[in-house]
C-alpha cells in the first residue's frame, strides 16, 4: 500500500495478483465530497457517481456533469488563500453593505433538452456508450408544465406529465444506447403554469435523433472534452395567434356578399382525404408530430373554404389508425359555432375512418 494513497484518505479495494496482494483506488471522490472546479476556480459538491471517470457536480445550485480529470480538492486552494496574519477588520454599518446582484449572471435562452452519454469500458478497453441520460432543461424566468412522450416508429415507449419551474434542470429518464438505431422521436407540448391572455394556451416541439447525426454528435463532444449535447426546443413561449377571421370579419359579420366573397376563394371540397401520402409526396421523412401538425393545417384549410362557401356539409377522411387525428378533429368541431352536428360512423367508402360535418349558417 503506498503512503500517498493513505495520506489522500482514497478508499482502495484488494486484488490478488501474481505477485501478491495488490491495493488499487477504486474512486478518487465520493458522493458529498467538496471539490474545485479546475477551469473555473469554483467550489461544489459531488452529488451522484455517474461512472469511473464522471461525477455529477452541484454549484451554488447548478447541477452538471463533470470528468474526474476536470476536478480536484479545494483544500489546497483553501490552504494556500490563507493569510499568516489576519488583517485588521474595519468598521462595517448596514449602510455600507454592497447588495447581492440579482442577475447571478443567469443566461435566458430558452427551454433545452440536453443528452449526457454514459460510457464505460469494454472487454476490450475501449469506451463505449451504454446510455443516454435525458434531462429538460428551462433557461428562462417562466415555469411551465409540459407533456413528454418518447415515440419509436409512431408508437409511445414512455410518457411523462409534470411542471418544470424557471432555471430547473428536470430529469426525464435514460436510454439504452442500442435502442438509438431506431430513430427515437422527443415530443413535448409546453403550457403556462401561470396562464396569460397575450400568450399560446399551449405550445409542441420535437426532436427526431437520426442515428448517423447522433454518433457524430457524440464523437465531436468526446473530442471537445465535453460532457453533453444539446437541443434547443424553443427560445421563447409564443404569443397567441390573432385569428384572422376575427380580424377581417369574415366568417363573423353577418353584413357582407358570400356569393361575391367566395369568387375568390379556391373551390371547396365535399370530401378532403387527410392521410399523409394524399397531402404530401415528401412524407417519408416526417416524424409523427410533423406528420400530424400537417393533417390538422390540411384539415383547417378545407374546413375554412367549406364554411366560405356555405357548404351544407364535409366529409373528413381521417382514418382508424391510433385515433389521435380522430380525437384533435372532434375537440376542434366541438368549439365551431357554425358545426351543427358531426358524426363518426360506418360510411361504406370509408367505414369507420371519416367523420361527417353538418353547418349552419
Amino acid at each position: 500500500m503506498r503512503i500517498e494513497d493513505l495520506l489522500l484518505g482514497l478508499p482502495l479495494r484488494k486484488r490478488r495478483g501474481n505477485e501478491g496482494e495488490v491495493y488499487l483506488c477504486t474512486m478518487k471522490f465520493q458522493i458529498g465530497d467538496k471539490v474545485l472546479i479546475l477551469h473555473s476556480n469554483e467550489e461544489g459538491e459531488v452529488i451522484d457517481i455517474i461512472n469511473n471517470k464522471m461525477v455529477m457536480v452541484d454549484v451554488r445550485g447548478v447541477k452538471f456533469p463533470a470528468y474526474i480529470d476536470q476536478l480536484d480538492f479545494p483544500y489546497f486552494k483553501r490552504f494556500s488563500e490563507k493569510k499568516l496574519f489576519s488583517k485588521k477588520r474595519e468598521k462595517k454599518y448596514i449602510d455600507d453593505v454592497k447588495k447581492e446582484k440579482d442577475s447571478a449572471q443567469k443566461i435566458s435562452d430558452g427551454v433545452w433538452i440536453t443528452f449526457l452519454p454514459v460510457m464505460d469500458s469494454d472487454e476490450f478497453g475501449d469506451e463505449v456508450v451504454e446510455e443516454l441520460k435525458i434531462h429538460l432543461l428551462n433557461r428562462s424566468d417562466t415555469a411551465y408544465r409540459f407533456i413528454y412522450k418518447l415515440n419509436y416508429f409512431g408508437k409511445t415507449d414512455f410518457d411523462l406529465k409534470n411542471e418544470i419551474l424557471p432555471f430547473q434542470d428536470f430529469y426525464l429518464h435514460d436510454i439504452p444506447f442500442e435502442n438509438l438505431n431506431d430513430s427515437p422521436t422527443f415530443e413535448f407540448e409546453f403550457s403556462l403554469l401561470q396562464p396569460h391572455k397575450e400568450k399560446a394556451e399551449h405550445y409542441e416541439a420535437s426532436l427526431r435523433l437520426k442515428p448517423r447525426q447522433l454518433f457524430a454528435k457524440i464523437e465531436e463532444i468526446r473530442l471537445k472534452g465535453e460532457a453533453i449535447f444539446s437541443h434547443r426546443l424553443f427560445e421563447t413561449y409564443p404569443a397567441k395567434e390573432v385569428d384572422e377571421k376575427l380580424e377581417t370579419g369574415f366568417m363573423h359579420s353577418k353584413a357582407y356578399d358570400a356569393s361575391q366573397a367566395s369568387r375568390h376563394l379556391e373551390p371547396p371540397r365535399s370530401v378532403v382525404d387527410l392521410h399523409i401520402e394524399k397531402i404530401t409526396n415528401d412524407w417519408r421523412g416526417l416524424s409523427n408530430h410533423e406528420i400530424v401538425s400537417l393533417q390538422l393545417k390540411t384539415f383547417e384549410k378545407y374546413y375554412d373554404l367549406a364554411v366560405a362557401h356555405m357548404q351544407p356539409s364535409l366529409i373528413v377522411v381521417h382514418g382508424i389508425g391510433t385515433g389521435r387525428l380522430r380525437e384533435e378533429i372532434h375537440e376542434q368541431l366541438k368549439h365551431r359555432k357554425e358545426v351543427k352536428t358531426f358524426v363518426n360512423q360506418y360510411h361504406p367508402a370509408f367505414g369507420y375512418g371519416a367523420t361527417e360535418i353538418f353547418f349552419e349558417y
